[in-house]
């Protein structure tokens, strides 16, 4: 097992290489020019120049790369142009309010999805299962900032006649009035381990929306692919075998049903998991929650050539890093895959 998760990093590193080439090229052949967004109006021939040669971009490309990655090599990630702020440490800012979100639409995505298509599965054609597959379908076809603008409107903003449902935080992670402590910018768990537990409530609260939101796809894969794969696993022979011979029911569920049906469903929750990581735009702009996703948005906006080679460098690094849990967690549910 050591091996195998020695290989998979080492694996890692020409794949970052290649991605940090391909992500220098791609940003260098976007339009317009990073010192012209800085600048916005005032942006003369000799202020943009002076920006060029500040930060090199007037530098051929090959120099302006092999100087990246000498960068890097030293674990320099450079400074925004925008805010003049180190980029990891930018990012280590931010992170703690993406991973709250994206383990909210989890959670949520998990204890509604899987049991929906589990019993779904077991009542093929019946009114659970269409009410499953027609609620995955809206998941997917529904826009997330649509959902997201009619939760806000319903659960906390109120609408006339219903005003009674508006109990929920319109924006924000958490109360500023609460003065509450950060320790580790995950504010769910620094009111638990300070004990503020009205901090904690409060930051939950303001996650409910939001992550029911972000939720929604993941929540349709989820569902659908636990339907399927539970489907598939209740025609084997051993389940029928088990039957069989008297087992009960809920002994060939845990041991036969679930746990055979759990390998693409952790493949689908990698997957989505790596998704909601890599920042929700959209979800935290609506809400105004402060991650990576929205100020991505903003680093898009202003050609910051720093923040996105250095944001979508770690998003890759945890993409790799999600996707080897994923093999691991299949030795758990699977011995062959040990073995292998």
């Amino acid at each position: 097992m050591l091996r195998f998760v020695v290989r998979r990093l080492l694996l890692m590193v020409p794949v970052l290489i290649g991605l940090s080439v391909l992500l220098f090229a791609w940003l260098r052949a976007l339009p317009g020019d990073p010192a012209s967004a800085l600048l916005g109006d005032k942006a003369t021939p000799e202020a943009v120049a002076r920006i060029n040669a500040q930060y090199g971009f007037d530098q051929p490309l090959p120099v302006q790369y092999v100087k990246y990655v000498s960068q890097l090599i030293q674990g320099d990630f450079g400074n925004s142009p925008r805010t003049g702020q180190p980029v990891v440490g930018t990012f280590i800012e931010r992170f703690p309010a993406t991973i709250e979100l994206s383990v909210a639409a989890l959670l949520f995505a998990l204890v509604v999805g899987i049991p929906l298509g589990y019993f779904a599965a077991k009542r093929a054609g019946g009114i659970l299962d269409t009410i499953a597959v027609t609620n995955s379908l809206i998941g997917v076809v529904i826009p997330v900032f649509v959902l997201a603008y009619l939760l806000k409107v319903i659960f906390a903003i109120g609408i006339p006649g219903l005003e009674f449902l508006a109990i929920l935080p319109t924006s924000g992670r958490q109360n500023v009035r609460l003065e509450a402590t950060h320790i580790t910018n995950l504010y769910v768990l620094d009111g638990l381990m300070t004990r503020e537990f009205d901090a904690a409530w409060d930051a939950i609260k303001h996650l409910i929306l939001p992550g029911i939101a972000l939720g929604s796809i993941p929540l349709a894969a989820v569902t659908r692919m636990t339907r399927a794969s539970v489907l598939d696993v209740l025609g084997e022979d051993y389940v029928r075998t088990a039957t069989a011979k008297g087992l009960a029911q809920g002994l060939i569920n845990r041991r036969h049903v679930l746990k055979n049906a759990m390998l693409p469903i952790i493949t689908t929750i990698g997957l989505q998991t790596g998704h909601l990581l890599s920042g929700a735009v959209l979800t935290e702009g609506v809400f105004a929650f402060n991650g990576i996703g929205s100020y991505l948005f903003e680093a898009i906006s202003s050609l910051d050539y720093a923040v996105l080679q250095g944001f979508i460098l770690f998003i890759a690094i945890i993409y790799a890093l999600v996707n080897l849990l994923v093999d691991l967690l299949y030795g758990v549910f699977d011995p062959r895959m040990r073995a292998s």
